[in-house]
């Protein structure tokens, strides 16, 4: 199985792409700068990755860059408009431009697209805070339904999954799982997508998560 992973270079990323070597998957983890550099925001580099993948059927994408550029921000001055922009280059356009520029390849393997969102996406669970990133993972959500209507015809299902709180740069020290723990569960997460389960929204350990 050919497996690409976006923003591989740290936390969840490299422990899926550690994991996947490890089942003896052909892995291909994109980072900034490195063997496979994908810059998610940027079109052009995501023209040159496709090029580099041209002929190859993807089994398995998996769209984990992301960035959480609001965290701690107040309301009363925080939020400026360029870290807006900024995370929902990454955050949203990112994934977008991901999906479509490799759909050749998933079309080609019949392949699967999990969406690495956060519960934070939630309009159901609402505390306040994080405007940013909460938008932008709410944003990306709605994305993958769409598409797992869309791409339904083709046999690619689409997954959208929260990865726990987990124990990264991004989460903290403080944060609920390990790394280990979030991959051993996000794997199996996408083991079972299929197109009877597209457009599912799914917590690393299984359960359905609230929209």
């Amino acid at each position: 199985m050919r497996v690409v992973i976006t923003g591989a270079s740290r936390g969840i990323g490299v422990g899926l792409a550690e994991g996947y070597a490890a089942r003896g998957d052909s892995v291909i983890g994109t980072t900034r700068d490195g063997p496979h550099p994908l810059d998610v925001s940027n079109p052009e580099r995501h023209a040159a990755f496709a090029r580099s993948l041209e002929g190859q059927p993807v089994d398995l994408l998996i769209c984990n860059a992301g960035v959480y550029l609001d965290k701690g921000a107040r309301l009363e001055d925080g939020y400026p408009a360029a870290q807006w922009a900024e995370s929902f280059a990454v955050n949203v356009t990112g994934v977008f431009l991901s999906i479509q520029t490799l759909l050749p390849n998933l079309r080609a393997a019949h392949g699967r697209i999990a969406i690495i969102s956060s519960q934070m996406a939630s309009t159901e669970h609402a505390p306040g805070g994080s405007y940013i990133y909460r938008a932008s993972k709410a944003a990306v959500l709605n994305i993958g339904r769409n598409l797992a209507s869309d791409l339904k015809a083709d046999g690619i299902a689409v997954g959208i999954y929260h990865p726990g709180w987990v124990q990264t740069d991004m989460g903290g020290s403080a944060a609920a799982i390990t790394v280990a723990e979030s991959v051993r569960g996000l794997m199996a997460r996408f083991d079972a997508l299929d197109p009877g389960r597209t457009g599912v929204f799914e917590t690393w350990d299984g359960r359905p998560h609230p929209y």
